[in-house]
């Protein structure tokens, strides 16, 4: 590695939200996050107010509260070129991270796809990064932009332009379960490394514009296939208060109990944030725990991982055996966040839920900057210090994924293929 240039990646984040992407990259050894962008003024105090509680340093090249629309206008373009060019200079890796708004392709959303005002920040996205190109990108949605036929041509056209850009790709449906987050939450996840910086490591491809040595398996804990095919508990009278003894056999570590107990909710500074029902709370006691399958109102089971945290268009998610919500504190529990995580206190309910619905599973965006950490450390060797003691391989079973079984796909897992579902 060239002297005075740090052995550290530096992130530039757009559509951070409260952060939850970014911190599992400032949790992993070897990444720092140097600039930060968010459109919407709430999320960006969250993110700086966690930042301040956690003892993490302030990006170098500052928060920057506006549409990412703007950054293509000529003049900030410049500057944030430049400001790119700068970090390369002291940075051995840069990296764009960013997961654009998704509603517009969420199957459960606006489903406007490319010409909605969602839809429209994921093109612009990926404009951004073939006009300023960092040696590397995470892009992050849902996977009904993957397999909604509507939306298919759209998302293969972002990937057409990024190869004809200079990247090779890689692509991969994940589910945060497998990676330790108490959560049924599917996404999208494709990442692409640039032909100069790969030429520049020195990376052995193999005449195709696809990362082929990229190993998605790596810092993958779970089989989730494996771990949705357990016998858990299903639909169980509501207990108030009641306890409820964990069944034999299953994966504590992915329970909602389990979560709720490791972030001591109840003990929380945002423990006591949570919605208050408009009509009493008749409604809230007739839902039986773990009936999780209505549109609107889902009671968790304790004893289950929670479905995807969707807080917010009439979906409300009910505490497991208490006749509320759950709160702040348990939400932030549910995307496998460290308890110290908190949001300031004047940010409103709305606000609170808005954000940590949005967000990537703590856990998982560890895990995929784990991943990419794992691969820069195979064309790079200066990088695998940095793993040591991070992956925990030693786990084995039927339950867990065993790393000498990884197995590296270029394109989205094979069953997925040719997949038209709405």
């Amino acid at each position: 590695m060239k002297k005075n240039i740090e052995e550290k990646i530096g992130i530039f984040s757009f559509f951070a939200g409260a952060g939850f992407l970014d911190l599992g990259f400032e949790k992993t050894s070897g990444f720092e996050t140097v600039f930060v962008n968010e459109y919407h003024a709430p999320f960006m105090e969250i993110y700086k107010g966690s930042r301040e509680n956690l003892g993490i340093k302030k990006p170098i090249l500052g928060h920057h509260v506006q549409d990412i629309s703007g950054f293509l206008e000529d003049s900030r373009l410049r500057v944030l070129s430049k400001d790119l060019d700068k970090t390369k200079q002291s940075f051995d890796v840069t990296g764009f991270i960013g997961g654009p708004p998704c509603p517009d392709f969420s199957v459960g959303g606006k489903n406007k796809g490319k010409e909605g005002e969602n839809g429209k920040l994921s093109g612009t996205y990926i404009e951004l990064i073939c006009k300023t190109k960092p040696d590397f990108f995470l892009f992050e949605n849902v996977k009904g932009l993957w397999r909604t036929k509507k939306h298919r041509a759209f998302y293969e056209s972002l990937k057409s332009k990024l190869q004809k850009n200079g990247y090779s790709l890689t692509e991969r449906l994940i589910n945060a379960i497998e990676y330790g987050a108490p959560q049924d939450r599917d996404r999208i996840i494709l990442i692409g490394f640039h032909k100069d910086f790969l030429k520049r490591k020195d990376y052995a491809h193999n005449q195709t514009q696809f990362l082929w040595n990229f190993d998605w398996d790596i810092a993958r804990k779970y089989d989730a296939k494996t771990i949705f095919n357990l016998e858990w508990p299903q639909i169980e009278p509501f207990l108030s208060n009641g306890l409820r003894p964990a069944p034999y056999g299953l994966l504590k570590e992915l329970s909602v109990n389990h979560w709720f107990k490791k972030n001591d909710v109840e003990n929380h500074p945002n423990s006591s944030k949570y919605f208050q029902p408009r009509a009493g709370l008749v409604k809230f006691q007739t839902i039986s725990e773990g009936d999780d399958k209505k549109k609107s109102y889902k009671r968790l089971h304790r004893w289950r991982y929670s479905p995807t945290a969707a807080y917010g268009n009439n979906e409300v998610h009910l505490h497991p055996f208490l006749p509320r919500r759950i709160s702040v504190a348990e939400a932030l529990s549910l995307q496998s966040l460290p308890k110290e995580f908190v949001i300031p206190d004047h940010i409103t309910l709305s606000n609170s839920f808005k954000a940590i619905g949005n967000g990537v599973p703590f856990l998982a965006a560890k895990g995929l900057a784990l991943t990419i950490l794992n691969f820069l450390g195979t064309i790079d060797p200066t990088y695998k210090p940095y793993l040591d003691g991070e992956i925990d391989s030693s786990e084995s079973g039927s339950l867990y994924k065993s790393i000498a079984e990884a197995t590296q796909l270029s394109v989205l897992e094979p069953e997925e293929q040719g997949a038209n579902k709405n």
